[in-house]
């Protein structure tokens, strides 16, 4: 006896409809969530985050509680989620910086760091909120830190080290958590020196990454 066989059904107006009903409401969901980043990221600049409510995020967004709520667990959740969108621009940016130095493996480092420098200048209350006030806000928020730190040490490493060669990782955590250090002691300093100043500092740290065991 041959199997039998059904045809494939067409899809109904009703079942299509339903689709693209589903697919808007996402790319709504999405959105919402977009604006709420973009408010967390604004307020917490201008009021530190401590001092920030979900009232005052909503509002900056131009969207009801319920709707935070819609994507969000808590303020921790909201501030882990813009702390990784400010970080994951930084990151590009600073690895577009050193594509675009030239071959150099100091100069596209220095190219880095003058891009990472820059960025904290230009945003002095986004770099004050998620570099001085966030630590030890909850676990969750600490691992996002630690990962980014890490990730920025990864940049570094790739910069600087030849191809197939690995970095130390206790060098490479070192490293990368001393131009931190170096950038939170030159905010509190008022962005003094200028960024080519401190960004030919933090180089000459991060050159102990190229240095030739021995």
């Amino acid at each position: 006896m041959a199997p039998m066989t059904t045809a494939p059904t067409e899809p109904t107006e009703t079942s299509t409809a339903r689709r693209y009903r589903g697919a808007a409401a996402d790319e709504r969901r999405t959105q919402r969530r977009c604006q709420l980043i973009a408010a967390a990221i604004q307020v917490y600049g201008e009021r530190g985050y401590q001092n920030s409510t979900v009232k005052a995020v909503c509002e900056a967004a131009g969207l009801t509680e319920r709707y935070f709520y819609e994507s969000f667990a808590n303020s921790e959740a909201l501030l882990e989620a813009s702390f990784r969108a400010v970080t994951d621009l930084l990151l590009q940016s600073i690895e577009h910086a050193a594509q675009d130095a030239g071959r150099g493996r100091q100069q596209r480092a220095l190219a880095m760091l003058r891009a990472y420098f820059g960025a904290l200048q230009r945003e002095p209350r986004s770099a004050r909120v998620f570099l001085l006030e966030i630590r030890g806000v909850s676990k969750r928020v600490d691992e996002a830190l630690d990962e980014s730190l890490r990730a920025f040490g990864g940049l570094l490493a790739q910069t600087l080290l030849p191809a197939g060669q690995t970095a130390d990782p206790l060098l490479l955590a070192g490293v990368a958590g001393g131009v931190v250090h170096i950038a939170l002691r030159w905010i509190r300093d008022g962005y003094a020196p200028d960024v080519d100043t401190v960004a030919a500092t933090a180089v000459e740290l991060a050159m102990v990454l190229a240095r030739k065991p021995g």
